[in-house]
């Protein structure tokens, strides 16, 4: 997480840390929504950091907010256009909402970007579950 060059105190910067790191250790505990209530303040004072939003739309895709996780990853990649996870969790979030094709192309970029196997297994995933309803 980066904070922003507009003026705060030292005080606020350390809450708005402490906040964004209670969020991923709740986030690691299975505690999706009480990550997301954590996140609020950070998200408000932090609007154009790419981790923090990376971190809400993992909460939202654990909590099946699937749209509010597909707001998440866009604006991600809008911030960093390179960020493979964030591509490769928008492809799980369309996947899970039955966009396939969406999913496909975004889990093919992933892919390309860093072929890590749980990204090639999304990929076999969506395009397995796209032949069984074409065929």
């Amino acid at each position: 997480m980066t904070m922003t060059s507009e003026p705060v105190s030292r005080r606020e910067r350390n809450l708005v840390f402490e906040s964004f790191r209670r969020a991923e250790m709740l986030l690691s505990d299975r505690r999706p929504l009480d990550a997301l209530q954590a996140l609020t303040p950070v998200v408000e004072s932090q609007p154009n950091d790419a981790s923090v939003h990376l971190l809400a739309g993992r909460a939202y895709l654990d909590s099946a907010q699937l749209k509010r996780a597909e707001q998440a990853f866009c604006k991600v990649l809008e911030l960093d256009p390179s960020d493979h996870y964030a591509r490769f969790a928008l492809g799980k979030a369309l996947q899970r909402q039955g966009r396939l094709g969406e999913a496909l192309a975004q889990l093919k970029m992933a892919v390309v970007m860093d072929p890590r196997p749980e990204y090639q297994e999304a990929l076999g995933e969506a395009r397995a579950r796209i032949a069984t309803l074409q065929g």
